[in-house]
């Protein structure tokens, strides 16, 4: 295996703490050729996400003739969640970038860099002129609005109806999770992971309390907001309180396995974001097993389009959209961009959203090559007939990897169409090892995209997403994210540089025992 280039970008001050350099945020058009060694190249422990679902999934008619109902002309999108409820039967296996800080000598964070990094992501996407394609913005009790309208009308007829979503939606739920139960049986790892995982929500739950309020009761979030006739497609969207001159935005997808994955999971760096000026979009798609990994790519294209063809209405500027996805959803939303740049290269017809109109996608402690994870996922609880099961049989592995398939020769003319890809990744992340993101952005350069991975020394796959934010002060990831999206704006960096720290949610002694119970 090629010997891998790092670049460190920032180091430890005398009392331990990390000493960022608030330079301004990196123009990778300035990043010379470097070759920088690095001794302490750590590797993550084989381990993954501990999420057990089922073999597959077997419903009778009168069950699913329970789940339909035929919804009035003015809610036909409240229901939707229970009307399209897809029955997943068993799969049977058919075997078949940005720019840089200048400090030097860090431990914490090191960046692959090589010749091939690219030199601005200003260079790439951006298209477009943010016109809709005319479609009326639903929210989830069936209200028409366009722009960033206000709050839902409740007279008593909406009411009704969203007891009636409320109850099916229960109903549903229940419903899946019995189904889930029955094929789980009793293996001992996944439950030894699920108590692990009750004693990591109470560690961090002082955190989530606050975050949960913002979420509920913020007026700068719209909430479900509907953006496709399947169920649960929806999206909620983070806007800043600052509304003068329209703004960048994030389509964000969110993790959890591909089981677990729900749209409010993305509230705090939602939150976070839209402080700093960022509009963000919390795209909420369908799970397994609602869902196959057909399902969720499809949900996640759909979200994508509708932002690049409506978020203009929200105050969000077409020409800076950039995509992001967390664990599952990072690797969902690579899925998407391939699966698009394939369809954009073959011209076919009907394509509702352009590659050209994201500037730049950014992979969170994700998975690209599923081939190399269905075993490690099996030794961590996320049985293999499960996840093949997920993958739609062994068949489907190779169609989601996207490592693999930008490699085929066939794809040169897709790959080209690619947008910047910056991955970033927690050594210490033993769910999904952080050579995953090596790999890919190693792959990628090769092929000439504009590609580059950082990692976070010691990291592990919540430290990036939860904790870290949760410990408040100075964030690294979140602080290289807003450096990506702002390296263009002299007055936004401006603004970062004068950001005051950020508040904490969570005493540090629990945020120590959540990393060390934490089953991700």
């Amino acid at each position: 295996m090629a010997s891998k280039t790092l670049l460190p970008i920032s180091m430890k001050n005398k009392r331990g703490a990390i000493a960022l350099d608030h330079s301004p945020p990196f123009s990778i058009s300035s990043i010379p050729s470097r070759t920088h060694s690095s001794s302490s190249s750590s590797s993550s422990s084989v381990n993954a996400t501990t999420i057990m679902v089922v073999k597959g999934i077997e419903t009778d008619d009168a069950s699913a003739r329970l789940l339909q109902r035929s919804s009035s002309a003015s809610s036909s999108s409240s229901l939707d969640d229970v009307t399209n409820v897809k029955t997943v039967m068993p799969s049977k296996p058919n075997i078949p970038k940005a720019s840089s800080f200048n400090n030097g000598g860090q431990k914490r964070r090191r960046r692959n860099a090589s010749e091939d990094s690219f030199p601005s992501i200003s260079d790439g996407g951006g298209g477009g002129n943010g016109k809709g394609n005319g479609n009326e913005i639903r929210t989830v009790d069936g209200d028409r609005r366009g722009g960033g309208g206000g709050g839902r009308k409740f007279s008593s007829s909406s009411i009704g109806e969203e007891v009636r979503h409320v109850a099916s939606e229960t109903f549903l739920l229940t419903r899946l999770f019995l189904t889930m139960l029955a094929y789980l049986g009793i293996g001992y790892k996944w439950i030894i992971q699920f108590l692990a995982l009750g004693c990591y929500a109470v560690m961090i739950f002082p955190g989530v309390i606050q975050v949960g309020y913002y979420y509920f009761f913020s007026s700068q979030i719209r909430r479900s907001i509907v953006y496709g006739d399947k169920p649960r497609n929806r999206l909620d969207l983070y806007l800043p309180k600052n509304s003068n001159g329209p703004k960048p935005v994030v389509a964000f997808i969110t993790g959890g396995a591909w089981i677990i994955g729900y749209k409010a999971w993305g509230s705090l760096l939602g939150k976070q974001l839209s402080e700093r000026d960022i509009i963000v979009a919390c795209i909420d798609y369908r799970n397994f097993p609602q869902g196959t990994m057909s399902d969720m790519l499809a949900d996640a294209s759909e979200g994508i389009s509708f932002v690049c063809n409506h978020i203009a209405e929200y105050g969000g500027d077409p020409s800076r959209i950039y995509l992001m996805g967390q664990s599952a959803g990072a690797h969902i939303a690579a899925c998407a961009i391939v699966e698009q740049a394939i369809k954009e290269a073959a011209k076919e017809e009907g394509i509702s959203w352009s590659l050209s109109r994201i500037k730049a996608y950014f992979g969170l402690s994700g998975g690209y090559n599923v081939f190399n994870l269905v075993d490690h996922f099996h030794n961590r609880g996320l049985y293999r007939s499960i996840f093949l099961s997920i993958m739609e049989g062994e068949e489907g592995l190779r169609r989601f990897s996207p490592e693999v398939m930008v490699q085929d020769p066939n794809m040169a003319n897709a790959v080209s169409l690619l947008p910047p890809i910056v991955l970033f990744h927690g050594t210490g992340d033993y769910s999904i090892p952080s050579d995953a993101s090596t790999s890919f952005a190693e792959t990628l350069k090769k092929l000439g995209v504009k590609a580059e991975a950082i990692l976070y020394e010691g990291k592990t796959h919540t430290d990036v997403f939860l904790q870290d934010p949760m410990r408040g002060g100075t964030d690294a990831m979140f602080e290289d994210l807003v450096s990506y999206i702002h390296a263009n704006d002299p007055d936004a960096r401006a603004k970062d540089a004068l950001a005051p720290p950020r508040r904490r949610l969570v005493p540090e002694f629990m945020l120590k025992l959540a990393h060390i119970v934490s089953p991700f």
